[in-house]
Parts: C-alpha cells; sequence; structure tokens
C-alpha cells in the first residue's frame, strides 16, 4: 500500500495509507437505502477531518513494518486499507517508535487507535501491570486475528530449545512492553526454583533481538508467532533462524481504543465483520500467508 502524505502530528511521524474515499455505504447502507452509512456513524470530529489516525511501532513484519520503499506495509496496513474503503475515511499511520510507545500514546489522546499487531489481554483491557497493579485506565480491543508465541533460535537449534522450560540456565531476546516480556520474566521464577536462572534481555526492536540470538548473545528469541515464522523464513534466505517447538498461548490482535470512544469501537467492529463477510478479509490473509489466524467475527475485548 502506497502512501501519499507525510507530515507531522502531534510530535509523531504521519504516513497517510491512501486517498480519500468520497462515499463508503458498508454494512449499514446507503443513501436513499433508509440505513445509515457506517461512515455517517463515525464520531463527528473523524467526520469532519475525514482521518482516523493510527498509533504503530514500524518493527513487527510481516504484521506491520515499511516496504521498499518506506510505505507502511503488512497485514495491519492491508486491514487499514480495506478499513478505508468501508468507512470513507484515510488511515494515517503515525510512527511512535518502540512498540512500548503505542499503548500510553492512545491513553494520552496522540491518535484515535492503536493498530500495531498488539495482543489483546486482559492486562491492557484492564490496566495493570503482570503483577495486578493499577498503572493506566486500560483500553478495549476490536479483535481481527488469532496468534500466539514463537520460539526463535539459530539454525539447527544448536540448544536443543523445545518449550518455555528449555529457556532455564540460558539468555532469551525479548522486545520489551510485550507479552513475550511479560511470559519471560514471569518464567524466570520457574527456572530460579530449578536451580537454572534465565536472564531476560528487553530491546526495543525484533531486529536488535535477533542481532543478539545471531552473534550468541542470545539463545533465544520470543515473539509473535507470525513474526517468528516469518524470520525464520526471511532472514538469511531462511540460514539464519528456526522456529522451536509449537506455538505457544494464542490470543487475538485487536486494533486498541480508548475506553471512552464506544462509538468508534462499534463502528470498527461492523466494518471488520463486513469484510469478513464478502470475503475481503480472508483474501487480506491468504496474501499474507496467514490464514490459520483467521478468526470468524470480529468482536470487542474477546481475550
Amino acid at each position: 500500500m502506497k502512501a501519499s502524505t507525510t507530515r507531522s502530528f502531534g510530535g509523531v511521524a504521519v504516513i497517510t495509507t491512501g486517498a480519500l474515499l468520497l462515499s463508503a455505504c458498508g454494512a449499514g447502507g446507503g443513501a436513499g437505502g433508509g440505513k445509515t452509512s457506517l461512515h455517517d456513524q463515525l464520531p463527528a470530529q473523524i467526520r469532519k477531518t475525514g482521518v482516523i489516525h493510527v498509533g504503530t511501532s514500524f518493527t513487527a513484519a510481516p504484521v506491520i513494518f515499511r516496504g521498499p520503499q518506506g510505505d507502511p506495509d503488512g497485514l495491519d496496513a492491508d486491514i487499514a486499507a480495506a478499513l478505508e474503503k468501508t468507512l470513507g475515511v484515510k488511515f494515517e499511520f503515525e510512527d511512535v517508535g518502540a512498540f512500548a510507545n503505542v499503548l500510553p500514546g492512545l491513553l494520552a489522546q496522540k491518535y484515535d487507535v492503536g493498530l500495531s499487531g498488539i495482543t489483546d489481554t486482559r492486562e491492557r483491557e484492564q490496566g495493570v501491570d503482570k503483577d495486578g497493579k493499577k498503572i493506566n485506565d486500560g483500553v478495549d480491543f476490536v479483535d481481527y486475528f488469532m496468534a500466539g508465541i514463537g520460539i526463535v533460535v539459530r539454525k539447527g537449534n544448536p540448544e536443543k530449545i523445545a518449550k518455555l522450560d528449555s529457556l532455564c540456565g540460558r539468555t532469551v531476546a525479548v522486545k520489551k512492553g510485550t507479552i513475550h516480556d511479560d511470559l519471560a520474566t514471569g518464567q524466570m521464577k520457574a527456572c530460579d526454583h530449578l536451580g537454572k536462572p534465565l536472564k531476560v534481555d528487553e530491546l526495543d526492536t525484533d531486529d536488535k533481538a535477533l542481532s543478539e540470538l545471531r552473534d550468541g548473545s542470545a539463545d533465544a528469541y520470543l515473539t509473535d508467532y507470525p513474526k517468528a515464522q516469518y524470520r525464520s523464513q526471511t532472514d538469511g534466505s531462511g540460514k539464519d533462524f528456526d522456529l522451536a517447538g509449537p506455538q505457544l498461548q494464542p490470543r487475538p490482535y485487536g486494533i486498541a481504543v480508548r475506553k471512552s470512544d464506544k462509538d468508534l469501537q462499534t463502528i470498527l467492529t461492523k466494518a471488520l465483520n463486513t469484510l469478513v463477510a464478502d470475503g475481503t478479509y480472508d483474501q487480506i490473509l491468504s496474501k499474507r500467508q496467514l490464514s490459520a489466524g483467521a478468526v470468524q467475527n470480529s468482536v470487542v475485548d474477546g481475550s
């Protein structure tokens, strides 16, 4: 999907995914049909500007990354392009840098939604940390995909890693602020109990984590299964890394929306279900070779 403009918005780099579509009937029907279109059900401010601002971290191929020309690419970019047509507004991606910045920026009202391969968890919904301590107001998720966690290892899996307990006594790289970070740090207690301490390196990007794995500074990398699969297939033409063991703990990805923006949640859910119903959704997943993560319908907070 080719970007048409870049500009500054609230101190964050912005990339527009496409030209404004002047009309969209969507599942709500069109003019003269006796029903209100999905576009007309959007919040007034979004209808006025014709834009939904999207916070993202371009660090998660094949879910969201920059293409060869620097444009938004991946599953989330394709979903946004399809939603543009359904809703008749632009989706402008705003680069927030590290993934850990996505939800704080949304809660600070720097953009309208977060779309960055974000796993829908109860902790994020309730705004609590892994220990149950309240840290923010929480967000809601319009779910659109299912993905678990994958373990990436060096080619040939020299450490014979096959499950979480195999990480004990080793070093694992994770991206900071992710569910993989939480899983790895949670595993530290189990490893300590076994007398085989686990070291967790928290990094800002997949590339930094995989660099540690490549040079031997880390023994494994935990990330979303689609990303783990993609990097094991593409890095070094498939000669650098392998997947170890099965997919762990499948959960939904969701478009993050502030809890106060109920109308936007409702319309995004309707729009996504329109894409499911007309076959567009399946076409997008097939194009990205991600059909295994398809959902039957979009729901809010289905974690």
